[in-house]
């Protein structure tokens, strides 16, 4: 551990998911740690993330069941949805993770201070607040990511919107919503609005959402919004928000194509940014990229030797479980003696669409780019649930193969339930598993699953692939 002349041997910046597991698997390992939180102890995914997110995904699904239940034979009375209900119970839960945080860290022995901290050199932390200011050995810079807007110059009347932060916030739901962006956050959203009855617009500036996950994915979910009864404008951008008088919906939104769209809630979902604006990265001589991601190695570690940084603030891979694991190798291999770091390959990830989609691997384009030869396999069929429904819903299940070893270096699904098929098939993935195992697993029949085992047919596509 740190000579005595420091007063913590790591200060973690940042109480989210992989600072927090940082700061306990390094207190556990007797070094003296200190974590500060600007905010909330849990960070963005338990705070105003993935945890309220899913739960509002939940909610919103329920109107659609309720649909179904009564398609197979339930008679259910339906008394709408208690918006103000539903938000209290969820924030009531999200409490009680923070606070599971912030015991966790108070068990192990980490001192916890509930302010912003800042770098004022390489050794040296400082509490905005109360101005405290410690000596430290290590620094470890685990402050995620924000929702990013244009500025007022780039986008006049950006300040009538709101982000995904400000969503968890909502006391009462809007009549109708205009969501600007097409990522998995856009998309995830524009289903939750849409399921609980909100008059929802999608507009993307691309010609179909998801960019960067695997076309077949992108198209699924593209209809799937549009199934859900959102409202999908693309190849478009706003270019300005300004009020309305005397509207139901006050704000007028002026698109790129010349249309014009009226809301009363407006969100910006066009990306997210490293967390690091004044957090003194220059002072201490930590290296940023062009987006103001913190730089690192394999291993964490920043231009400064002293200096790590592990989650969304790196810009590697934006997941919570990521982070964690990040974090835990940093606090195992400098204060546990057990040296080892993430491997950032084949994770895999789900989004919270409805249906779901999950995915890990390739997708066919970069397999197609990097590999000589690519078998695909791949399916789209009515699952049997809905057999007895009025219900479009479809299922997509693809395998990206490599053609020359056999190893499946890719999967893609859209289903209900994706998200708990692909966390077993990534296990799968990352150990090099073979189409010919894959194939060789008996199914478990009658799931949607089982469809991922029995695909024998290669697809060929009716021209050849760019």
């Amino acid at each position: 551990m740190a000579e005595a002349q420091y007063d913590f041997d790591l200060f973690v910046i940042g109480a989210g998911s992989g600072g927090v597991r940082a700061a306990r698997i390094a207190a556990q390992n007797g070094a003296r740690v200190a974590i500060a939180e600007e905010y909330r102890i849990g960070g963005t995914c338990v705070i105003r993330g993935c945890v309220p997110k899913k739960f509002m995904v939940y909610a919103s699904d329920y109107g659609r069941k309720i649909k179904e239940a009564r398609q197979y034979g339930w008679q259910v009375e339906e008394k709408g949805f208690d918006f103000p209900a539903f938000m209290s119970a969820m924030h009531a839960e999200v409490d009680r993770l923070s606070g599971i945080y912030l015991r966790n860290l108070a068990n192990a022995g980490v001192d916890v201070f509930e302010e912003r901290a800042e770098l004022k050199d390489a050794h040296t932390v400082v509490l905005k607040e109360s101005g405290k200011t410690f000596t430290v050995d290590r620094v470890l810079i685990a402050t995620g990511g924000t929702p990013w807007r244009p500025s007022a110059e780039e986008l006049p009347g950006v300040e009538y919107t709101m982000t995904s932060n400000e969503v968890f916030l909502l006391d009462e739901l809007p009549k109708r919503v205009v969501i600007a962006g097409g990522g998995y956050i856009a998309c995830e959203f524009a289903h939750i609005f849409a399921g609980l009855g909100v008059d929802t617009c999608l507009v993307y500036r691309g010609d179909t959402v998801l960019k960067g996950f695997d076309w077949d994915v992108r198209t699924a979910v593209h209809e799937g919004l549009k199934e859900a009864g959102v409202r999908v404008v693309t190849s478009a951008v706003f270019e300005e928000i300004r009020e309305v008088e005397g509207e139901e919906c006050p704000y007028c939104i002026k698109l790129s194509n010349g249309m014009e769209i009226n809301a009363d809630r407006i969100v910006m979902a066009v990306g997210r940014r490293a967390a690091t604006d004044g957090l003194g990265c220059d002072a201490a001589g930590v290296k940023l990229s062009d987006t103001g991601a913190v730089i690192v190695d394999d291993s964490s570690r920043t231009s400064v030797p002293n200096i790590f940084a592990v989650g969304d603030v790196t810009d590697r891979i934006q997941l919570t479980p990521v982070a964690i694991r990040e974090g835990h190798a940093f606090a195992d291999t400098i204060f546990g003696d057990k040296e080892w770091h993430f491997e950032h390959d084949n994770v895999a990830s789900a989004v919270f669409t409805q249906p779901e989609v999950g995915t890990v691997g390739m997708t066919e384009a970069e397999a197609r780019k990097t590999l000589d030869k690519v078998d695909i396999y791949k399916t789209k069929f009515r699952p049997m649930k809905t057999m007895l429904l009025d219900d479009p819903e479809r299922v997509m299940i693809k395998l990206v193969v490599n053609g020359e070893t056999d190893q499946v270096v890719g999967v893609h699904i859209v289903s209900p339930d994706a998200g708990e098929m692909i966390q077993m098939i990534g296990v799968a993935v990352k150990m090099g598993a073979t189409k010919s195992q894959f194939d060789a697993t008996c199914a478990v029949h009658p799931t949607i699953a089982e469809e991922i085992v029995t695909l024998r047919q290669k697809w060929v596509p009716e021209t050849e692939p760019a």
